[in-house]
This record gives structure tokens, C-alpha cells and sequence, in this order.
């Protein structure tokens, strides 16, 4: 099953619960909160509600997100961080075991990291300062994947195999001195379908 985070849903459905939930109050203190509600912190807090929501449904699925190599996983992360702090801040008033999904990210049992990028200076360059970020946080990737890569397609074409001659630095980079382990897709028409993720995944 695919599913995405639509910030516009969550922010409905967030602002729905809360009402509900305060249903009991009286009308000024309704009128605060409906304010309160629509300022824009309301959607990060929404947008971070249901991806702790999806985080925790990998106690008996797999859960892949995919998130863009720079901003998006920033605020994410930055969002658990804060989150995580809070929690535990007043901890010490919450009964049980805490797991925040600042710890689900961090637990290498639970969550694989792997990041993507392509044979070229600037993505690899985005994803290393995204993995430096992610350790800062406590978060170990798990490997990388080098995408569409022309070197490894067997191109005979001689522009192509030109063209395929210049990620041979970038791969050793990712090989010698970022990925603890290192997975080469070579380029192909685009990839639909169970069937076809099944047999890249067996290559």
C-alpha cells in the first residue's frame, strides 16, 4: 500500500480532533483555540502527527518513506529532536516506557536508513552533509543506493559510455569514504509495478 502525508488532510483532520476534544468549552475559550488553530505551527504539528502515526505501524510492516535529500528531512528531523527533548523533559509525569520516534529513527533494529543519489558531484555531495546531519542526531544510515547509474547499464553507445566515465569518481567516493555498504542501479526506463521492483531488488 502507498500513502502520502497531505499536509492539507492532516491539517482537517488535527483541527477536527481538537475541536472535538474541546467540546466542553465555552464559547470564548472555543474562540481562542479556533484561532489558536489556524496559525501555521498547526501544520507542522499535524504533518509530525501522522508521520509518528506511520512510524509506528513498522511494528508489523515495512514503512518506507521517502523524503527529499535536504530541507523536508531537516524539518523532520528537527521536529522529532524538539519533540523528543519535550518528552522527555516530563518524562518523569509519563508512566511507562517512552518511545518517541526520535528513538524508533535512531534504533538500527527498527529503521534502516538508506540514502539515494545519483553518480554526480552535487547529490552526493547533498546526501554526505545529509548523512553528517542524520549521525548528528544519533541516526546511522544503513547504506546507500548510487541511481541510474550509466556506468553499470551497459551503455555501448560512445556518448553514453563518455558520460559514464565521470561517475566513476563520484562511486569511489561513495564506496571509499561515505556508505558503509553501497548498492549501483543502472539506469533503465522507468520502474512500475511490483514485478519490476521485485527484479531489481534480486539483481
Amino acid at each position: 500500500m502507498v500513502s502520502r502525508i497531505d499536509p492539507d488532510v492532516e491539517v482537517n483532520r488535527y483541527t477536527k480532533d481538537r475541536l472535538r476534544s474541546a467540546a466542553s468549552l465555552d464559547p470564548e475559550r472555543r474562540a481562542l483555540l479556533e484561532e489558536d488553530l489556524r496559525s501555521p505551527c498547526t501544520e507542522e504539528i499535524a504533518v509530525f502527527q501522522a508521520f509518528a502515526n506511520l512510524l509506528r505501524k513498522g511494528h508489523d510492516t515495512y514503512v518506507v518513506i521517502d523524503t527529499a535529500p535536504s530541507g523536508h528531512t531537516l524539518l523532520l528531523l528537527d521536529q522529532t529532536g524538539a519533540y523528543h527533548r519535550d518528552v522527555m523533559r516530563t518524562s518523569s509525569d509519563v508512566a511507562g516506557r517512552i518511545t518517541t520516534p526520535l528513538m524508533r529513527l535512531q534504533d538500527p533494529t527498527y529503521t534502516r536508513v538508506v540514502l539515494v543519489t545519483l553518480a554526480e558531484a552535487t547529490p552526493v555531495q547533498e546526501a554526505a552533509e545529509l548523512q553528517d546531519d542524520l549521525r548528528r542526531a544519533g541516526i546511522s544510515p544503513y547504506g546507500w543506493v548510487v541511481n541510474a547509474s550509466l556506468a553499470v547499464s551497459g551503455a555501448r553507445d560512445p556518448v553514453l559510455r563518455a558520460r559514464a566515465s565521470l561517475e566513476y569518481r563520484h562511486v569511489r567516493r561513495v564506496g571509499e569514504r561515505l556508505a558503509p555498504r553501497v548498492w549501483l542501479v543502472p539506469w533503465t526506463t522507468a520502474i512500475t509495478g511490483l514485478h519490476a521492483l521485485a527484479e531489481l531488488s534480486a539483481t
